[in-house]
C-alpha cells in the first residue's frame, strides 16, 4: 500500500503541514490536562480521545512517543483571568475539605474515566504545584529581561511592551492587541493594578486567607495559570518540542500566553505544531463547567433519572465520527445514533476476528475493494487525523464483511490475513475501541448453550429471560437455523 506522509493542521500557521519530528524516531507531545476541581465532563473526553488517536497513529508509524499531560492544581482563577478565587480553593470550601484532598479526589476520578475510555496513559502526569520553584525562576527571568513588572508583590507579563517590540502577540489566536486593550467586558475591578488589561500574571500575591501560597522574592504568593505549562513542558520535553495540544478554548489566552513567555525566555515558539480540538456544544452553547451546562463522564457512564447509562466506547465513537477540528452538537438522540453505528462496527469486528487465517485465495473484486478501503483509512489518518472519513470507510468495509457473512461473497476470494490484520489493527489499536475485550466469549458460548437447551425443551420463559438479560449487556441473541444460535451487539 502507498501511504502518504502524515500531515497535521498547525493552529499557528493556519495550514496543513507535513509532520517532521525534531528527533527522527522520538516525538514529544504536551497536552493541557484538566483543572482538578470536579469530575471530568464531555469536553475533557473530546480532547483526551483526539490526542489519544494521534498518539496511537504515531506509534503505528513506529515513533517512540513521550506524552506529558498536566494537572492544574493551583493558580487557575475564576473566569480564566487573574481575578477571583482559585477554583481549587473554592471547591475545597464547598466540600469543606483540604485542597490537597480535592485535587487527589478529582485526579483519581479523571484517571478512572480515562481508563474507561481506553486512553493511553501519559509518560508523566505532573501537577502545577510540583514545579513552583521553576515558575518563580520563569517570572524572575522575564522580569530581568524587562518584559514583566511588579505591583504589590504580583508579577505581570507586559503584553503591550512585548507586542510593540516583536509584533507577535496574537499570532496563535488571531487576536489583535488594540481590540483586546479596549475590550470592556474583560475589565474587572481586581485588574486595576495592571498596566494594561491584556497583561497576565506570572506570580500573584496571596492574601493571608489564601491557603495555597509559597515564598518568593516578592513575598508569599502563588503562580499564574499560564506559567505552569511553560515550566512543565521545559522540564520534561525541553524548550522546543513537537506537538502542543489542547481544546480550542485554550488557544486564548492560555496558549497565547505560553508562547509569548517562551519567546522571551528561549526565543522559541514552544511547539513546532500547535493542535487544537474543537468544542462540544449543547443547546448551541459551549459545554463547560463555568456555563453550568456540562454532563460528567461519571454520570454518563452510570446513567441517571434523566438518561440511560452509555458504554464509554459509544462516547469514543461519538467523538471520532466527527473531525477533531469540527464542532460537535451534543444530544442524546445523536448519542443513541452513535450507539447503533458503534454496534454495527463491533459486529463486523467480531465476525472478522472469528474468520480462519488462510493464505491461499484467488483475489476477486471484493478483495480489491477491501485493500483500497484499508489504504483509504490509513491515508485518512494521515490527512490531519480525519477519523470521520476513517469510520465512513470502515462502514463500507463492514458492508463487504456482512456480504461475506451472508455468503454472498466467496471466502476463498478474500485475503483473510490482510483483512484481519488491518481491520482489527485500525479498529482496536489506532481508533482504540476495546469492547470485545470486555466480553468473555467462553461465557457467552455457555449462555448460548443454555439458551439452545431451553429452546429445544420449549422452555420459552427461560428463553425470554436469557434474551432479556443479554440485551441489558447490549447483546442480542439470534437464531441462525433450528440447530444454531449466535450473538451480536444490539
Amino acid at each position: 500500500m502507498k501511504i502518504q506522509n502524515l500531515k497535521l493542521y498547525n493552529s499557528l500557521s493556519r495550514s496543513l503541514e507535513d509532520f517532521k519530528p525534531l528527533n527522527e524516531k522520538r516525538v514529544g507531545i504536551y497536552l493541557c490536562g484538566p483543572t482538578v476541581y470536579g469530575h471530568a465532563h464531555l469536553g475533557h473526553a473530546r480532547s483526551a480521545i483526539t490526542f489519544d488517536v494521534l498518539i496511537r497513529f504515531l506509534k503505528h508509524y513506529n515513533y517512540d512517543v513521550k506524552f506529558i499531560r498536566n494537572y492544574t492544581d493551583v493558580g487557575h482563577l475564576e473566569h480564566d483571568s487573574d481575578c477571583g478565587e482559585d477554583k481549587i480553593l473554592k471547591q475545597s470550601k464547598l466540600e469543606n475539605t483540604d485542597p490537597e484532598e480535592i485535587v487527589q479526589r478529582y485526579i483519581n476520578s479523571y484517571r478512572h474515566d480515562m481508563e474507561l475510555l481506553n486512553i493511553t496513559k501519559p509518560n508523566v502526569e505532573p501537577k502545577a504545584t510540583e514545579c513552583i520553584n521553576d515558575q518563580i525562576e520563569i517570572a524572575k527571568e522575564i522580569l530581568n529581561k524587562g518584559f514583566a513588572y511588579e505591583v504589590n508583590g504580583s508579577i505581570y507579563f507586559d503584553v503591550v511592551k512585548y507586542d510593540q517590540t516583536y509584533k507577535r502577540y496574537g499570532a496563535l489566536s488571531g487576536r489583535k492587541i488594540e481590540d483586546l486593550v479596549h475590550c470592556q467586558d474583560r475589565i474587572l475591578n481586581c485588574q486595576e493594578e495592571k498596566h494594561n488589561i491584556v497583561d497576565f500574571a506570572l506570580w500573584k500575591k496571596a492574601s493571608p486567607k489564601h491557603i495555597m501560597q509559597w515564598d518568593s522574592p516578592w513575598g508569599k504568593g502563588f503562580p499564574g495559570w499560564h506559567t505552569e505549562c511553560v515550566a512543565l513542558s521545559k522540564k520534561f520535553l525541553g524548550t522546543t518540542f513537537d506537538i502542543h495540544g489542547g481544546g480550542m478554548d485554550l488557544k486564548f489566552p492560555h496558549h497565547e500566553a505560553e508562547m509569548a513567555q517562551t519567546h522571551i525566555l528561549y526565543n522559541s515558539q514552544l511547539a513546532n505544531i500547535w493542535m487544537h480540538n474543537n468544542l462540544i456544544n449543547i443547546n448551541n452553547q459551549k459545554m463547560s463547567k463555568s456555563a453550568g451546562n456540562f454532563i460528567t463522564l461519571q454520570k454518563l457512564f452510570s446513567g441517571s433519572e434523566d438518561f440511560k447509562a452509555y458504554n464509554p466506547m459509544v462516547l469514543r465513537f461519538f467523538v471520532l465520527q466527527c473531525h477533531y477540528r469540527s464542532t460537535i452538537a451534543f444530544s442524546f438522540e445523536s448519542l443513541d445514533a452513535a450507539e447503533k453505528g458503534y454496534s454495527k462496527l463491533m459486529n463486523g469486528l467480531k465476525f472478522v476476528k472469528s474468520l480462519p487465517m488462510q493464505e491461499n485465495y484467488e483475489a476477486g473484486d471484493a478483495d480489491v475493494k477491501i485493500k483500497t478501503l484499508i489504504e483509504h483509512c490509513y491515508n485518512d489518518f494521515s490527512e490531519d487525523l480525519n477519523t470521520a472519513k476513517v469510520i465512513s470507510n470502515l462502514f463500507l468495509l463492514v458492508n463487504i464483511i456482512n456480504d461475506i457473512k451472508m455468503k454472498k461473497i466467496n471466502l476463498e476470494s478474500i485475503d483473510i490475513v490482510f483483512l484481519k490484520n488491518h481491520f482489527v489493527h485500525i479498529v482496536e489499536e489506532i481508533l482504540g475501541f476495546n469492547t470485545l475485550e470486555n466480553f468473555d466469549s467462553n461465557y457467552i458460548d455457555i449462555i448460548l448453550k443454555v439458551y439452545r437447551t431451553a429452546k429445544e425443551n420449549k422452555n420459552y420463559d427461560q428463553v425470554d429471560f436469557l434474551r432479556g438479560e443479554m440485551k441489558k449487556l447490549g447483546i442480542t441473541i439470534s437464531d441462525i437455523d433450528k440447530n444454531k444460535s449466535d450473538w451480536e451487539f444490539v
